[in-house]
């Protein structure tokens, strides 16, 4: 289901996009798929562009490729860090705020998905949740003042995958230590996102302060996300899916955290992504938002549960 199309029949697509020469964007996960597209998309509008990765070695590469496609003086860096340990989020956060004066907006985009047997970061959190989830939140909280003062936003990529769990937090089990199942699982950890983005809306709110912040879905892309510790199924199922033409390109994938970290005006109380057939695929712009999805109670409680586990409390 998709509202009427704001931008159109075709959609948001990069055209949109007005000169943001000298703007700053931060991208989780952007040596690869969507994440590496955003990155190309923003480059070539004279944006600059720092990747938050794990892999230097692949941000090395990513870096090489987008300087032989435009150019050695293009403005793209990366800050290594490991979104599944807090330690490392803390140092790639004093980096930044060292090194980035300030922060026009951080798209939130690294992942892991449909891990086939139940995994532990190093912190001992259940690593879909961990990674999607615990390690943006702690991010976002470190980098919001900076974020604050450029009256920047921040982007939170979810999944339609959010509605294909329990549609709620199981807060007794966070670890899902008694009934883990992958597909369940990362359905949680996206839905987590959402719910954070949408608490910390209502704070932003209620302080007074300048960060927009926008969620929204890459569709089914053609990514590296199913990886091997996916399940023999899953991977057979989207090679299926990709045969079939069912999944887009991660180029496509990207136009709608790109949207959100540019386009305005945008409402913030939405969801945005392809609008297409099953929203796999089509025009970008806004979907429908799921009343679970804004379940006080549940937000309430996961922020001071992320809080907790982070040991983060947010100055809001």
């Amino acid at each position: 289901m998709s509202f009427d199309n704001q931008f159109g029949p075709k959609g948001w697509t990069p055209e949109n996009i007005a000169s943001i020469a000298g703007k700053t964007y931060l991208i989780t996960g952007a040596n690869s798929g969507a994440g590496f597209q955003a990155t190309r998309i923003l480059l070539s509008k004279g944006a600059n562009v720092v990747m938050l990765n794990r892999n230097p070695s692949k941000s090395d590469a990513a870096i090489r490729e987008l300087k032989q496609e435009f150019g050695e003086d293009a403005n793209v860096s990366y800050i290594v860090i490991d979104l599944a340990n807090l330690s490392s989020i803390r140092t790639a956060a004093d980096e930044i705020l060292e090194n980035v004066p300030h922060i026009d907006a951080l798209i939130c985009n690294g992942a892991i998905a449909q891990i086939s047997k139940q995994e532990l970061t190093v912190d001992g959190f259940e690593s879909q949740l961990g990674v999607n989830h615990y390690g943006h939140f702690l991010l976002c909280g470190l980098l919001f003042e900076r974020i604050d003062a450029t009256s920047g936003r921040i982007v939170v990529v979810s999944s339609e995958g959010h509605k294909m769990g329990l549609r709620t937090i199981q807060f007794d089990d966070m670890n899902w230590d008694k009934n883990y199942h992958p597909n369940k699982v990362y359905s949680q950890s996206k839905l987590a996102q959402m719910m954070f983005a949408y608490e910390l809306q209502d704070k932003i709110a209620a302080a007074n302060r300048n960060v927009k912040v926008y969620v929204c879905h890459p569709g089914a892309s053609n990514t590296s996300l199913i990886r091997e510790s996916a399940s023999v199924m899953t991977r057979v199922s989207w090679w299926i899916m990709v045969k079939l033409g069912l999944a887009q390109s991660a180029e496509r994938g990207a136009y709608p955290e790109v949207m959100c970290a540019t386009e305005t005006p945008l409402k913030e109380r939405a969801y945005y992504g392809p609008t297409g057939l099953m929203n796999f695929g089509g025009p970008v712009g806004e979907c429908k938002l799921e009343p679970f999805v804004l379940d006080k109670p549940v937000l309430t409680t996961l922020w001071e549960r992320s809080e907790e586990a982070t040991s983060f409390n947010w100055s809001l």
